[in-house]
């Protein structure tokens, strides 16, 4: 029996463990995943490294790790995956050889995500909304898929600049540079594609990051947030014809690339795709119609 958890904070909904079991199921692997909600266990992020070591002692093969810790355990962490380190972030912990090994599949997913939604779409000159942690993943998998400039905003100036900073070293041959957010139009005036890495258009969040009217017409647009799919960027974005990649493909990337280095296995990308959008189906039907 492979066993794995997720721990994180207000994450007894997350549709991680049904897409791992279905997709474990699918390949033949004896395989269960347990949630560990800070909010429920009624502890800090802070004890998030005494969560994992009972884990591990527990026979746990990894721990998904999600808000509020993943740089929490980029510093406790042993030893590092190349891109996590890059990233300054970790969403996957391996316990392999005694060792807690950081991995970050967040990347992973986005740029899935892109190969596989945005064949043929121009990489030129893309603007992204949002620099937090979901940005950070997202800004290393555009330029990691051949993002010639890439340019940067977010409300928060100096988180902007600091990722922009840590991303140029990595990417000599590439442009990234930061905007202020009075200069965000004419960006997107400019814009090839436009990525939005902040949680508008969330059930709390409600609302569009910027006017889908200034993009060019073959311009594409992208967005993070997957509760709901059809977030109000994502429709308006599809009624004026722009090509649109939703916020469930890099969900999906995630648990998939994480899957694959749990298990060694290959998973089927297109049939936990498949779950997943079912699964988001049925929580819209249960609502009384659409998440919005």
């Amino acid at each position: 029996m492979i066993r794995v958890g997720l721990v994180g904070q207000g994450i007894t909904a997350s549709l991680t463990p049904p897409m791992h079991e279905a997709e474990a199921a699918a390949l033949g692997l004896a395989y269960e995943y347990r949630i560990f909600d800070l909010l429920d266990l009624g502890v800090p992020a802070e004890r998030v490294g005494r969560i994992l070591e009972e884990a591990r002692e527990s026979g746990f093969a990894a721990m998904n790790i999600t808000h509020p810790c993943k740089q929490l355990v980029f510093d406790i962490v042993e030893s590092l995956d190349d891109d996590a380190a890059r990233l300054g972030a970790v969403n996957l912990v391996v316990f392999a050889d005694g060792r807690l090994v950081g991995y970050n599949t967040d990347w992973i997913g986005y740029r899935d995500g892109l190969v596989a939604g945005l064949a043929g779409a121009s990489f030129e000159r893309v603007v992204q909304i949002g620099c937090g942690g979901a940005g950070a993943a997202t800004a290393y998998a555009l330029l990691s898929h051949g993002t010639a400039h890439l340019v940067l905003t977010d409300a928060d100036v100096d988180r902007a600049e600091e990722l922009t900073e840590r991303m140029r070293p990595h990417f000599p041959g590439q442009v990234v540079e930061t905007v202020q957010p009075g200069r965000l139009e004419a960006a997107i005036r400019t814009a090839t594609g436009v990525v939005h890495a902040t949680p508008m258009g969330m059930l709390h969040h409600p609302g569009v990051a910027f006017d889908v009217g200034l993009l060019q017409p073959a311009a594409w647009v992208s967005d993070v947030v997957y509760r709901p799919l059809e977030t109000a960027l994502v429709r308006e974005a599809t009624r004026r014809g722009h090509a649109v990649l939703d916020g469930g493909l890099m969900a999906v990337g995630q648990a998939c690339a994480s899957l694959q280095i749990i298990t060694g296995a290959n998973p089927d990308r297109a049939r936990m795709e498949r779950h997943f959008r079912a699964l988001i189906g049925a929580e819209e039907q249960a609502a009384g119609g659409s998440i919005r």
